[in-house]
């Protein structure tokens, strides 16, 4: 417990929702579900994607009004019937979603006050919305001039901005879904020491979370959501959490380990990149890759560990049909034959997939269901003479819905109706759909509930026994040791190790992933 924390029996109930009931066409996505939450606490909600968390807080926040659902919301003591996000917010609850809703080219004082302008004789006063978001940052640790365009900060500066927005409303209550999901540990570890310092001013929240690691670290009480439904709630008591607890109740059956079995069978290199150098898209004296060196073997899965911003994803993305920055030098090679792969049709020619990290912008378009996105990546596959054989676009899709197991009532169903979870799975399927030798996963987990993130270590071992070679990007070290045969470090564009899985340890790991080191010979 922070210091100064007061005990949870002395604070009153500022949150009670009362048997919940949120029916959509043909699916109930609650029944029932209460939910209390004490004044001055950190309550994490768990559950599986899907499990009803997020329709849950749109109830709470008037994104889903008063009388589209049954039940009743008791806030601060008085019953409450919000129609609207700005009837919520008014009443002091702020949620903070898992796709940031900040806008690019406004500054970091515009965002903050954008729709809630600090106004003087009628007129917008920035001068005195400057003096005060240069205060808002203050008290969320972010040392930055507030003027700054927001597409000039990393994604944890971003995460402070939003949490800094909600302080300007006097925020009472504050809802955090996945809040560090897409963060490297250094900004999560950030983050939940700015949820501790506002507990102990008396600041309320709730975090939405699939880390458990981080549950435990931060949480009063938990509440988890199964199906739907309520499945328990409990205070954690001296912060020991027991996490095979959790995930029995999220997931309805005990995991004994967090990753499948798995004996890999490896073959021979069929993979390679030399000296594979690119120079950043817009600032032409910046190297996001420099000179990297690795190779994948057939049925290897291999990891690479780095920071945010070392060059992961830009070295992915330049590979796969050069989509990040500008060639300078490097080879290709497949089956030890040089290939040139200057598009993403190139890419897929040759066997290569790519699942971004960005879900929503680089690997769905939300307009459409989910027949349609699995099948688009190869479109030939399902057509004669140019013409799209709709039987067969459906029963690959259906294949694929009953094989990972997504969650939707049908594959006509829009993937924006999906939950985070199951759009992963979906982007998923539309690369396995290709037949690809070389799947490259960049955060293939992130914002995946424990039970989720099984199925799909399962997913990434089964290609692996079919002789395919995958490449996994994850900024969670634990993931990478548990489920890859080797691993190569990151820093700052260049590759500055390689490690066995028997040799492979988090100390290691970090050593390379936060310094300089002369690349091993590859």
């Amino acid at each position: 417990m922070t210091e100064n924390h007061v005990p949870l029996e002395k604070h009153h109930v500022i949150l009670e929702m009362r048997s919940i009931t949120k029916e959509f066409p043909g699916v109930k996505a609650l029944d029932k579900v209460t939910l209390k939450v004490r004044a001055g606490e950190v309550h994490a909600i768990c559950g599986e994607n899907g499990a009803g968390k997020s329709t849950l807080m749109k109830v709470l926040s008037g994104v889903y009004p008063h009388g589209s659902y049954d039940g009743q919301i008791f806030f601060q003591g008085e019953e409450v019937k919000f129609n609207t996000i700005r009837a919520s917010e008014k009443a002091g609850i702020a949620i903070i979603h898992q796709e940031l809703a900040l806008i690019p080219e406004l500054s970091i004082t515009e965002n903050i006050y954008l729709g809630n302008e600090v106004k003087s004789r009628g007129l917008i006063d920035w001068s005195q919305a400057g003096r005060l978001a240069t205060d808002l940052l203050a008290r969320v640790g972010l040392d930055i001039d507030p003027q700054t365009p927001i597409k000039n900060l990393g994604v944890g500066q971003q995460q402070l901005v939003e949490i800094a927005r909600a302080l300007s409303k006097d925020v009472k209550l504050l809802v955090l879904d996945e809040p560090t999901s897409a963060l490297n540990e250094e900004d999560s570890a950030h983050l939940l020491d700015l949820l501790r310092g506002l507990r102990s001013k008396g600041l309320t929240s709730i975090m939405i979370s699939h880390k458990l690691n981080e549950v435990a670290a931060i949480s009063d009480s938990i509440t988890i959501i199964r199906d739907g439904a309520t499945v328990e709630s409990f205070e954690v008591v001296d912060g020991n959490v027991d996490q095979d607890r959790i995930i029995r109740s999220m997931v309805g059956r005990s995991l004994d380990s967090r990753f499948p079995d798995h004996t890999p069978k490896i073959g021979e290199a069929f993979f390679e990149v030399r000296n594979w150098t690119v120079a950043h898209p817009t600032i032409p004296d910046r190297l996001t890759s420099k000179g990297s060196n690795f190779f994948v073997r057939h049925g290897e899965i291999v990891g690479f560990a780095g920071l945010m911003g070392a060059g992961r994803t830009e070295l992915a993305r330049s590979i796969f049909g050069r989509t990040y920055g500008r060639y300078i030098d490097g080879e290709l090679l497949i089956d030890g034959k040089s290939v040139h792969l200057p598009t993403v049709s190139s890419a897929i020619a040759h066997g290569l997939a790519y699942v971004p990290e960005d879900r929503k912008v680089l690997g769905l378009n939300l307009l459409d269901d989910i027949k349609t996105t699995i099948v688009s990546a190869d479109l030939g596959r399902i057509s004669k003479h140019n013409v799209i054989d709709r039987d067969q676009e459906y029963s690959a899709a259906e294949g694929y819905r009953k094989s990972l197991r997504i969650k939707a009532n049908s594959v006509d169903v829009g993937v924006n109706t999906l939950s985070g979870g199951n759009q992963q799975k979906v982007v998923l399927a539309k690369w396995m759909f290709t037949q690809p030798e070389l799947m490259i996963l960049d955060e293939p987990t992130r914002g995946i509930d424990v039970g989720a993130k099984y199925e799909i270590y399962g997913l990434v071992q089964q290609l692996a026994d079919q002789g395919k070679g995958v490449v996994v990007i994850s900024s969670e070290l634990p993931e990478l040791l548990g489920l890859c045969d080797r691993i190569y470090t990151i820093f700052e564009g260049r590759i500055t190790g390689v490690f066995d899985k028997a040799d492979a340890s988090q100390e290691k790991l970090m050593a390379r992933m936060t310094e300089t080191v002369s690349a091993t010979t590859l």
